[in-house]
């Protein structure tokens, strides 16, 4: 089963927390505490997941008094597929995909080597296509432009 880690859930949440509450690039900054509030995730995780997005340049940190964390670019820019491989790192169905040489006990005799890249690639190209924005949107909406953008790669 394909499956996005909970800290992978996490940094989505907040980051679709931190454009509501109008903390985007040049914008409002929000804090730990009050994200953790807002969304219902424990601080030590809320911080984890900040200091994740910050590594990746996806969030910054604002120094001071007034200080907090704000979004380095607007949601509509961010796909998930940059979001997963901060949190969770490449996105890789199986060892010999992501390149993890020697992980795999069949590797010297697997008959299908080589052959997940192409599934590997369509997963990744489809989560690409996906942004945070969309996610972050109401509940109707993203699941209608999702649909509709990757109708014609389900028909096929």
């Amino acid at each position: 089963m394909l499956r996005l880690s909970k800290l992978t859930d996490y940094a989505v949440v907040v980051m679709a927390r931190l454009a509501l509450d109008g903390a985007g690039p040049n914008g409002r900054v929000q804090t730990a505490p009050g994200l953790a509030t807002a969304t219902g995730i424990a601080e030590p995780t809320v911080a984890k997941v900040l200091k994740i997005l910050g590594q990746a340049g996806l969030v910054e940190g604002v120094r001071g008094a007034r200080g907090g964390y704000r979004l380095t670019r607007p949601l509509p820019a961010v796909p998930l597929s940059e979001v997963i491989t901060a949190v969770d790192g490449p996105i890789a169905l199986t060892a010999c995909v992501d390149g993890s040489l020697g992980l795999c006990e069949a590797e010297g005799v697997c008959a299908v080597r080589g052959r997940w890249d192409p599934v590997n690639e369509a997963i990744r190209n489809a989560l690409s296509g996906i942004t945070v924005a969309d996610l972050a949107g109401p509940a109707h909406c993203p699941a209608a432009r999702v649909s509709a953008r990757f109708a014609p790669m389900l028909a096929e």
